[in-house]
């Protein structure tokens, strides 16, 4: 099968790869649908994280199940899927409490040794704890589709950060980061309830989306200039609940800049860059909270997947560029060169 490979930073190629089999009683193989590109993988691309020559990588995508492993009782060949990013069994302390990112024999697509979600097809280790069936009459709308796929990483993600910074109905909310993640963000904070939702932001494209999904302001402004505008917007006090989309340092000091005393600093965005941007004198000083991390996206994909079912949701515009498998390269090309989004793979 063609699947999506990296051998350096910026040499992202499509190759051919072997087909994935059942290897193990628990397993699944999907045949994929939809995969996307995401923010988190510019940072291999651009040579900030590590990647082996030769590793695959991807870790959004939905298809098809074609085959199941004899101890797989949830889910039979012919059922539409989606897979959060990190597989988990479902079974263990950490998935019983809702914080599947921490399951022990977990792992993420594309780690060394795992299949990638940007390829024709993916082995699925335990299929059952993983998995999230989707309706069957899905398969055949490709707008829903597409609002299916963000379940697999951005739109849990959003959500895991409005619910990190304590989001509530009628609560001042302001979201760092115009990517994906960070849209997605506004639109888990709309769906929470939030009363006014200052999105920071520099690209109309994306400001326009951030409008759509539900931000009532725009902060084009950054550093000290984006932190008054904040103060400015919120009668000098800062928003109740702030989410960090980005993970740079300038990021994280803008959003404990920006929150009000007593807040709390919903952070999603991967680490990366020198520091953490975090003074803990001044966050003990002001009260403020700090909580987020890896999103439990399988947790959330239950309750996320019927607001997008009945149209509470669409988290689809966020997908502004498509290509085919073999036009993968040409995708992170131009998310690198901030002219997508986030890409749609439609293999």
């Amino acid at each position: 099968m063609r699947a999506t490979v990296i051998h350096a930073p910026h040499d992202i190629r499509v190759e051919e790869v072997p087909d994935p089999r059942i290897q193990t009683s628990t397993d699944a193989v999907v045949r994929v649908l939809r995969a996307c590109i995401c923010g988190s993988d510019l940072w291999a691309y651009r040579g900030e994280s590590p990647r082996q020559p030769g590793q695959r990588i991807g870790h959004e995508f939905l298809g098809i199940v074609e085959e199941t492993g004899p101890e797989v009782r949830g889910l039979a060949k012919g059922d539409l899927v989606v897979a959060p990013f990190v597989w988990s069994d479902g079974t263990c302390d950490f998935c019983a409490e809702g914080l599947t990112t921490s399951c022990p024999q977990g792992g993420f697509w594309g780690s060394v040794g795992s299949d990638g979600g940007q390829g024709e097809a993916v082995r699925v280790p335990f299929a059952d704890g993983t998995l999230v069936k989707l309706p069957a009459d899905a398969a055949s709308d490709d707008h829903l589709l597409t609002a299916l796929l963000a379940l697999s990483d951005v739109m849990g993600t959003g959500h895991h950060a409005a619910i990190g910074a304590g989001v509530t109905p009628g609560s001042t909310v302001a979201v760092v980061g115009d990517g994906a993640v960070g849209l997605c963000g506004v639109l888990a904070a709309k769906r929470l309830g939030a009363e006014r939702i200052i999105a920071l932001g520099r690209h109309q494209a994306r400001t326009d989306i951030a409008k759509l999904f539900g931000a009532t302001h725009v902060v084009a402004e950054r550093g000290e200039a984006a932190v008054d505008a904040v103060r400015e917007l919120t009668r000098g006090q800062g928003a109740h609940a702030v989410i960090e989309a980005v993970g740079t340092e300038q990021s994280m000091r803008t959003a404990v800049d920006i929150t009000r005393d007593g807040g709390a600093i919903g952070y999603v965005g991967v680490p990366h860059g020198s520091g953490t941007g975090l003074d803990l004198g001044v966050m003990f000083d002001r009260n403020i909270a700090l909580r987020g991390g890896v999103a439990p996206v399988r947790t959330y994909i239950p309750e996320l997947l019927a607001d997008i079912l009945d149209g509470t949701i669409d988290p689809s515009p966020v997908f502004d560029l498509t290509v085919s498998v073999e036009g993968v390269p040409d995708g992170y090309r131009a998310m690198d060169e901030r002219t997508a989004l986030k890409v749609l793979v439609k293999p």
